[in-house]
């Protein structure tokens, strides 16, 4: 935990066997794509925006809607959040900064580019994932 980095072939056999145990524990697979609409449809409720006239927030008894957070999913996205923050102050490679020092070599410090390409990759992502069943 304190090292750099890990073996990958470590850390991809230690993931599989937390993804055994969370199957056989909680029934539940990894996952974090569903928690994206979800949390879209609840920052949706808070401005104003009247949710129960969108068709995938309120289909199968609304599944995707406002009332489904907080969920294990969310849990789980949060969880990733922390224990990569965790991870990098124990191994001593925190470091904030604005612009990726491999985006800075390859595309230089410009903001707009790196925002619409972060764009347009996040939506493929998302699109990918979601036609998955993610």
């Amino acid at each position: 935990m304190f090292r750099k980095s890990w073996n990958p072939y470590l850390a991809g056999s230690l993931t599989g066997i937390v993804l055994v145990l969370s199957v056989l524990i909680a029934g539940k697979f990894f996952g974090a794509s569903t928690t994206f609409p979800r949390s879209a449809s609840v920052i949706e409720r808070a401005v104003g925006i009247d949710t129960s006239k969108n068709e995938y927030f309120t289909m199968k008894k609304g599944k995707y809607g406002p009332s489904s957070l907080p969920d294990w999913q969310l849990m789980f996205v949060i969880g990733i959040a922390v224990g990569a923050f965790i991870s990098s102050k124990l191994s001593g490679d925190f470091k904030l900064q604005t612009v990726p020092d491999m985006w800075h070599e390859r595309f230089g410090p410009g903001a707009v580019v790196r925002g619409i390409v972060a764009f347009v990759g996040g939506t493929v992502a998302l699109v990918g994932a979601r036609l998955a069943g993610g």
